[in-house]
């Protein structure tokens, strides 16, 4: 199980490991078959609607010292296009190309939808005249 984060504590414990930290976005990798994380998860569930239980994410953030990315679509899409040029650039990406590798959706087209949504979002917070 993958958490992306915007802070984490100093110290994780031994069933998580910080992956990648880069655009503010820290993504942690959960080791969920750990007993003590299946511990925890039992310590901390709770009945989140009637009939339904399980464990609130604020909940299991709060206990691991973790604070959610909770960016506005802004900040998503800033992330969105570093994730993008990290992938564009990663030997093993450059590699699966030279093997004959085809996306359905290639770099250049994911940025491109990234780019429209980001000029709709700025036309829509332009004041109106």
């Amino acid at each position: 199980m993958k958490l992306y984060a915007k802070t984490i504590a100093q110290t994780l414990p031994n069933w998580a490991t910080t992956i990648t930290t880069c655009a503010d976005l820290i993504e942690v990798e959960i080791n969920d078959e750990h007993p003590d994380f299946r511990s925890l998860l039992e310590e901390l569930e709770t009945e989140i609607e009637p009939g339904t239980f399980g464990v609130k994410a604020k909940d299991l953030c709060s206990r691991l010292g973790i604070q959610m990315s909770s960016s506005s679509l802004h900040q998503l899409l800033e992330q969105a296009q570093t994730l993008i040029s990290l992938i564009a650039t990663h030997p093993d990406y450059k590699q699966l190309l030279d093997e004959g590798y085809q996306p359905d959706l290639n770099i250049a087209d994911a940025q491109t939808a990234l780019t429209y949504l980001q000029w709709e979002l700025d036309r829509n917070q332009e004041p109106s005249v």
